[in-house]
């Protein structure tokens, strides 16, 4: 199979892999919504954060290492999968052993057993991280889709039936840790590779010495993710909490998720020809173009059916999320972009350079939430797009000046499918402003003029990769009805 099918199909079986995952976790998390209340949500969001620090941690760079090295061997592979483990129990001990303290600083007495339980999830999460790691070294998907779809299904029908059945908050923590069991247990099961007893002074050195920098960065970044979590919780209400983490789903469910596929898959593709500065520039160029059209679709979709949406799928009593929906979704728009750029950083080997910025930019950052306290939780949340379009910038500088595609080229490229999206996006809001119908004939309608309109004005002026990613679509269509056929 040549590059372009491998990241062809990598990206359609990651796509599918995350929209099917994530529509069934957007499903599930519809019908949670409905049985539980915002602070509940708000008291599993107060967990996120050291959650994913931890998670930082364990993996400490070295599943990128792994993916950028293009010979890894047993010895390397089985070094990682021990540190992994190593690292994992010992920061679910910690965990465990100062929850008391976190709930104390939250004054949310609840949150000490909660976060006591979810921290076994750091354990289990470390037994299956180098089979993931292999997985994407292969640009293969087809299986973490089988294995991410399963999961979701199964940790949600039993989320749902706790729910139902008055568990409250331990809803959402049995649906968490069963979710990472069945993918732990999947992954084992779907790959061949078993460990070996050895752990090698020598590939952990070579592996950490790209890896270390790659670990500081995740930190700062998942630290700033999370953040706004950790003030909320801290300075606002739970309640507020829960309606901030709700739209941050729905953020997620495009933008985010989406960036997901793009790093998964552009990353190995751009690793494994590093070496040929023509193919490496114009799969880079390619990936921009494709990927932020795609980003530009969903995100100022949502942004103009927020409210309706949100109505419809989960009740009135979720209507405070609309402004956050919107907000984090403009900020959202430059997240995906952001990565690729990152990603080819990462390809070039320039991990201090990402280390330098993300340390510049977070400490940008620190007076805009300061502000954001004091202002209210609004102006917080707006803040969020200022500092998003600031780390873009900085970041497609220097990338862009790596391989010759300058932040100016980058931003000239994307520049008419955001206008054709962001005007389709306007007119499909602003049309239906005097009628009062129901919030699903309502959403129902701003999606039909928001595509038509989109789709016309695409078509009209032939925009390159909207032309190429229709023809992947129809080509995938007809592979689909072919087989159906037989």
């Amino acid at each position: 199979m040549s590059l372009k099918e491998k990241t062809i199909s990598g990206f359609t079986w990651s796509f599918i892999d995350v929209i099917s995952g994530q529509v069934l976790v957007f499903i599930i998390g519809i019908i949670l919504a409905r049985l539980l209340t915002p602070s509940e949500f708000g008291l599993i969001g107060m967990t996120t954060i050291f959650m994913t620090l931890s998670e930082s941690i364990i993996d400490s760079g070295f599943g990128q290492a792994l993916v950028r090295k293009q010979n890894c061997t047993q010895k390397d592979f089985s070094t990682v999968f021990y540190f992994n483990l190593v690292v994992g129990i010992a920061l679910a001990t910690l965990l465990f052993v100062s929850a008391g303290s976190i709930a104390h600083f939250f004054n949310e007495n609840h949150l000490k057993p909660v976060l006591q339980v979810v921290s076994l999830g750091l354990i289990i999460k470390s037994f299956s991280i180098i089979q993931s790691v292999i997985l994407i070294k292969k640009i293969d998907f087809k299986i973490q889709t089988k294995i991410s779809v399963i999961a979701s299904l199964g940790s949600g029908m039993v989320g749902i039936f706790l729910a139902y059945r008055g568990f409250g908050v331990w809803s959402l923590v049995a649906k968490y840790l069963l979710n990472l069991t069945l993918i732990s247990t999947l992954l084992w099961f779907f790959t061949s590779w078993r460990p070996i007893k050895q752990f090698s002074r020598d590939s952990f050195k070579e592996l950490f010495s790209f890896g270390s920098k790659l670990l500081v960065s995740n930190l700062i970044n998942r630290l700033y993710d999370n953040i706004y979590l950790l003030v909320i919780g801290k300075f606002f209400s739970s309640t507020e909490l829960g309606y901030y983490t709700r739209a941050v789903q729905f953020k997620d469910l495009f933008a985010k998720k989406l960036t997901s596929v793009i790093q998964r898959v552009s990353y190995p593709t751009l690793a494994s020809i590093q070496d040929d500065e023509t193919r490496l520039k114009e799969y880079y160029r390619i990936l921009i173009k494709s990927n932020m059209l795609i980003v530009f679709i969903l995100s100022l979709g949502l942004i103009s059916t927020a409210e309706p949406l949100i109505v419809f799928l989960i009740g009135e009593k979720w209507l405070p999320a609309v402004p956050f929906v919107r907000l984090l979704s403009i900020a959202g728009i430059f997240f995906p972009i952001q990565e690729i750029n990152k990603n080819m950083l990462k390809v070039k080997g320039l991990s201090s350079t990402i280390l330098r910025l993300e340390i510049v930019l977070k400490i940008i950052s620190v007076p805009i939430i300061i502000l954001g306290v004091f202002l209210g939780i609004n102006y917080l949340v707006t803040g969020l797009i200022l500092i998003s379009f600031i780390s873009y910038m900085a970041i497609g500088f220097y990338s862009g000046r790596t391989i010759e595609y300058h932040l100016s080229k980058q931003i000239g490229d994307i520049a008419t499918s955001f206008i054709v999206c962001a005007f389709s996006a306007l007119i499909a809001f602003l049309l239906l402003i005097p009628f009062k119908y129901s919030p699903g004939v309502t959403l129902l309608l701003q999606l039909t003029i928001y595509a038509i309109l989109a789709i016309a004005l695409f078509e009209i002026i032939r925009l390159h990769e909207y032309k190429v990613l229709k023809n992947i679509l129809l080509d995938r269509v007809r592979v689909l009805f072919k087989r159906k056929k037989r």
